[in-house]
């Protein structure tokens, strides 16, 4: 029989490992200044989602990019993900010259170039199709 006490380091160190991310996994990152460029200069392929939190259309396209990572750990241990906050980010560089028209505007780039876009499209084959395209470019 287990004591209290091994139960309760046990279960602790069982919790703790299930928040740890998987090798190779990336968490969705927050854009800052900068932080696209970097990226794109290590010869990442870098996945830009203009969201807002208020936005219906923005949360309808995270959960279906949130569904096809989790159905495929490839697309984030190969591809970077950054949302980019409308509220936040709608008037800066990044913003003006992608020409972003508006919030839930997803945006694959690679190098100097960009390789598609979706805007205000929520149909999971469509952001499919734009992830393996990311995905595709981030394994060549």
């Amino acid at each position: 029989m287990i004591d209290r006490r091994t139960f309760l380091v046990t279960a602790s160190a069982a919790v703790a490992t299930l928040a740890l991310p998987t090798a190779g996994a990336a968490a969705t990152m927050s854009y800052t200044p900068g932080l696209v460029a970097e990226r794109l200069s290590a010869g990442e392929t870098v996945f830009l989602d203009f969201t807002a939190t208020w936005c219906s259309t923005c949360a309808a396209q995270g959960r279906v990019i949130d569904g096809l990572k989790a159905a495929n750990p490839a697309y984030e241990a190969n591809v970077t993900f950054v949302d980019v906050d409308w509220d936040t980010y709608r008037r800066a560089n990044i913003t003006k010259t992608l020409r972003i028209p508006r919030r839930s505007t997803l945006v694959v780039l690679k190098g100097n170039h960009e390789l598609g876009r979706i805007v205000a499209g929520t149909s999971t084959s469509a952001i499919r199709q734009l992830m393996d395209i990311a995905l595709g470019a981030a394994t060549a």
